[in-house]
């Protein structure tokens, strides 16, 4: 077991955490989770997790259906979100594997992980620098009914009394308690529309904060 585990673990004891998500993403960019109680962490460490590949879409067929999720513990952060005024769950990505811990070739992050270990080899570090745009509406769309978004602003608006200022606000606390630096946010121009750009990271830790950025978001709203 190597020192990021054994934080991991550590961590887990000294915070009193209930549950631990494994995340990963299948091949259309959907959030997939399986929750693991702290006492199956060190196991999940050492063989990883099990699981159905052909249940997820793009993943596997029915008769290589093992499949195996390795929860990576530099990704380790706790969900903000209390239950009873107390934080119990913290959250892994993982990485996919074969049963002979092979990387498979369907896993969004393996994929991701390949190319850039081929840029690296002709001398590129890359780094990213997401601007990400989204509205925010008080109902979606039903029975033919158009969205009806929180507000009337345009580009850079200070709506003071909107609910865009303090979504964002929240937003973004949600954000940086998990590690994702923000740079800045502002209303974008059409009316609900928002936007909230992260600071630049290299692409995978990116890929990650996007990911955990998409779930956070539908969390406070």
């Amino acid at each position: 077991m190597n020192r990021q585990q054994e934080f991991v673990l550590r961590t887990l004891d000294e915070r009193d955490i209930r549950f631990v998500r494994l995340w990963f993403t299948d091949v259309q960019g959907y959030l997939k989770s399986v929750a693991i109680a702290p006492a199956e962490l060190e196991g999940a460490f050492a063989e990883g997790i099990g699981f159905d590949g052909s249940a997820i879409e793009g993943f596997s067929r029915v008769s290589e259906s093992d499949t195996i999720a390795r929860p990576d513990p530099s990704t380790f952060q706790m969900l903000p979100f209390p239950h009873e005024g107390q934080v119990t769950s913290a959250r892994m990505f993982c990485d996919i594997t074969l049963p002979d811990g092979q990387p498979s070739y369907a896993d969004p992050r393996q994929v991701l992980r390949r190319q850039l270990n081929r840029a690296a080899d002709d001398g590129f570090t890359s780094y990213v620098h997401p601007e990400i745009e989204f509205f925010l509406v008080r109902s979606l769309m039903t029975e033919g009914k158009e969205p009806i978004p929180t507000d009337n602003g345009g580009y850079f608006d200070q709506a003071v009394h909107d609910e865009a200022p303090g979504f964002r606000r929240d937003a973004i606390t949600a954000l940086e308690s998990m590690g994702i630096s923000v740079e800045f946010s502002h209303h974008e121009t059409a009316p609900g529309q928002q936007e909230i750009d992260l600071r630049y990271d290299d692409v995978l830790s990116m890929a990650d904060n996007i990911m955990t950025f998409r779930f956070l978001i539908k969390q406070v709203a």
